[in-house]
């Protein structure tokens, strides 16, 4: 029986894939599970360095999938158990130190477009596809951290014309916001994602792990003073490491840095 989710670390690289393209990839109980068990066991694995995520066959992630989800008869504590199943996926990537690469292809929508907005960096394809589908089933069109990552990365009135009418954002116009770094065809995005993490790799663990920390809390700060304060602690925190000695020495020598993690 094939992995629902396949897990291969090559050095400090992790690549997951969501395995179920004969579904588009659809959140079943099982792959969810899988993905928040996965990222949350990241927090103090400091020999995986940086993530790639992307979804086996013609789609990153079509959302929940519908015919395996929990049925109308379940109380509201279950069904809140339920959601927060789910959800503490979104929360589990921005709490590991890790940074994510997404490559989206196909479609990603529901929870796949909240998988892909919790990522660090979005590749896609020119046939990728991306949506807020809650709103076209019943629900609202806010979930899975949506509306909280959204109007940061395009805007306020962007994100309220995708949430509020459950429209699909196509490649173009997501490059177009900034809200994916890269259009390509598939074979390139998965050179792009290599060299992505390869250049991550040359950094410094304690640096690397610190800047995510920094881009992500930073979102919230309410002033650029408390931002700077927050960056000086961390710099001075890099100062007291060998790393921090070695890549200075590196740079003064002009040769390559080996850095210990120490």
């Amino acid at each position: 029986m094939q992995d629902i989710l396949d897990i291969q670390q090559d050095g400090g690289v992790l690549r997951l894939t969501m395995n179920r393209p004969e579904r588009l990839n659809a959140l079943n109980p099982a792959l969810a599970t899988a993905l928040r068990e996965c990222f949350q066991g990241l927090y103090r694995r400091t020999d995986i360095r940086v993530v790639i995520l992307q979804g086996a066959g013609l789609s990153f992630c079509a959302g929940l999938d519908l015919k395996e989800q929990p049925g109308q008869d379940l109380g509201t504590s279950d069904m809140l158990a339920v959601q927060y199943s789910i959800r503490d996926i979104m929360l589990a990537m921005r709490r590991c130190p890790q940074p994510i690469i997404s490559i989206v292809q196909g479609a990603a929508s529901g929870g796949g477009f909240a998988l892909a907005l919790a990522s660090d960096i979005r590749l896609a394809t020119p046939d990728a596809r991306m949506n807020a589908s809650f709103l076209r089933i019943g629900l609202t069109g806010c979930d899975m951290g949506v509306s909280y990552f959204l109007p940061r990365m395009v805007g306020s009135s962007v994100a309220a014309q995708y949430l509020l009418t459950g429209r699909f954002m196509d490649a173009a116009r997501a490059h177009a916001l900034g809200l994916v770094s890269t259009v390509a065809p598939l074979s390139e995005l998965q050179q792009e994602a290599q060299a992505l993490a390869e250049d991550m790799l040359r950094t410094t663990p304690l640096g690397l792990r610190l800047t995510k920390e920094a881009l992500g809390l930073s979102l919230d700060m309410g002033s650029l003073e408390a931002v700077m304060a927050m960056e000086d602690r961390q710099q001075v925190l890099c100062t007291q490491t060998e790393d921090f000695q070695e890549g200075l020495q590196a740079f003064l020598q002009k040769r390559p840095p080996h850095y210990s993690g120490q």
